[in-house]
C-alpha cells in the first residue's frame, strides 16, 4: 500500500515537473506575445490530458469528477472548457492544422450562435430530469441509488454524458467503442454512450457518423462543439443573481478608457463572443467566454483588457505590435 502510494507521488510529481519545464521552455521560446498564451495553453491542455489519464486509469467514483468540475466552474468560470478540457484539445489541434493549410475558419450567424449557447441549458435540464423521471416510475430503483449514483449507473447512466468531453482521446480501457492500434486504445468522446443507448450494431455507425460530423465542424467552425457542450453549461451564469456578483473569481476585465474599438478580440474569440468588444468596461459577464485569454493576447493595447483572479491580475494586454517578431 505504501508502495503504491509513493508511486503515485512520483508519478504525479514527475507530470508537475514536465509541466513547469513545457511552461518555462514556452516562456523563453515564444517572443511574439501574440502567440505565447496560446502555446501555454496547449502545454496545460497537455499536462491536463495525462492527468486525466492516470485518475480514469484507477476505479473512481464518477460523481466525484463531475461535481469537481462544476464546483471549479462555480469559482473560476468555464477555465476547465478553455484550458482542460480533452475534447476541445481535439478541436485546438485541428485549428492548428487549418491554419498551417491555410484554410480559412468559418463564421456562424451571431443570432444562430447564441441560440446554441442557451441551448445547453436545456440540454442540461433534460439530462438532470430523466433520473427523477424513471424514479417516479420505477421507485424500487432508489434502494441501490447511491451505489447507482456514484458510479453513474443504472438509472443515473445518463449522467455519463456530462463526462464525457473529459475523457481522454488515449485511455487505459478498452470496450466495443475503443480502437486499439499497436496496443493503444484509442477513444472519441460520447462514443461509448451512442453504442450503449442504442443497438450496437447501429451505435457503431452512428459513432462513425458523429466521429466524422464534429471532426468535419470543428475543423471548419472554431470549437464548434464548445457551443452547446452540456457539460459547458458553467455555473458562473449564477454571478447573475444578486449576492453572487463576486463569482467566478476567474473573468476578463475591460478598461473602456484604452479600448478603441478595434474589434480584434471579437475577431479572435473561438466560440463568437461578442460582450468582450460591446460591453462599455468592467467585468465581462458572460457564462459563453471559456477564459481561453485568446482576446487578452491578441488585444494591442496596453492594458485595455486584463485576466483576473479576484483582484489580482493574471495577464494583461500587450502593445504586441511593437515586439520583434523571432518566429
Amino acid at each position: 500500500m505504501a508502495g503504491e502510494i509513493i508511486g503515485d507521488i512520483l508519478r504525479l510529481t514527475v507530470l508537475a515537473g514536465l509541466g513547469v519545464a513545457g511552461i518555462a521552455a514556452v516562456l523563453l521560446w515564444k517572443k511574439n506575445l501574440a502567440t505565447r498564451v496560446t502555446f501555454l495553453r496547449f502545454v496545460i491542455q497537455a499536462v491536463s490530458f495525462a492527468a486525466l489519464f492516470y485518475v480514469f486509469s484507477y476505479t473512481i467514483p464518477l460523481l466525484y469528477v463531475l461535481i469537481f468540475v462544476f464546483v471549479l466552474s462555480l469559482f473560476l468560470g468555464r477555465f476547465f472548457c478553455g484550458w482542460l478540457c480533452p475534447f476541445a484539445l481535439i478541436m485546438d489541434l485541428e485549428s492548428l492544422l487549418r491554419r498551417a493549410l491555410k484554410i480559412r475558419y468559418r463564421l456562424i450567424p451571431d443570432r444562430f450562435n447564441v441560440a446554441l449557447h442557451k441551448s445547453r441549458y436545456v440540454i442540461m435540464l433534460v439530462f438532470l430530469l430523466v433520473p427523477v423521471a424513471l424514479f417516479v416510475f420505477e421507485p424500487k430503483e432508489i434502494m441501490v441509488s447511491p451505489m447507482m449514483a456514484e458510479l453513474l449507473a443504472g438509472h443515473y447512466r445518463i449522467y455519463n454524458v456530462l463526462i464525457d468531453p473529459m475523457i481522454p482521446f488515449i485511455v487505459p480501457w478498452s470496450n466495443v467503442a475503443t480502437v486499439n492500434l499497436a496496443g493503444v486504445n484509442f477513444a472519441y468522446p460520447y462514443g461509448l454512450d451512442i453504442v450503449t443507448f442504442t443497438n450496437e450494431q447501429i451505435g457503431l455507425y452512428l459513432m462513425a457518423a458523429f466521429v466524422a460530423v464534429t471532426l468535419i465542424g470543428a475543423f471548419l467552425i472554431r470549437r464548434v462543439w464548445c457551443r452547446f457542450c452540456p457539460t459547458g453549461v458553467s455555473l458562473a451564469a449564477i454571478n447573475q443573481f444578486k449576492g453572487f456578483k463576486a463569482l467566478p473569481l476567474l473573468y476578463v476585465e475591460k478598461d473602456e478608457k484604452k479600448c478603441t474599438k478595434c474589434g480584434v478580440c471579437k475577431r479572435v474569440c473561438t466560440v463568437q463572443v461578442n460582450e468582450v468588444y460591446e460591453q462599455k468596461g468592467g467585468k465581462i459577464g458572460t457564462s459563453q467566454c471559456m477564459l481561453c485569454s485568446r482576446c487578452v493576447e491578441m488585444c494591442p493595447y496596453e492594458d485595455a483588457l486584463k485576466l483576473k483572479l479576484g483582484n489580482k491580475t493574471v495577464f494583461r494586454s500587450r502593445n504586441w505590435l511593437k515586439q520583434p517578431n523571432t518566429d
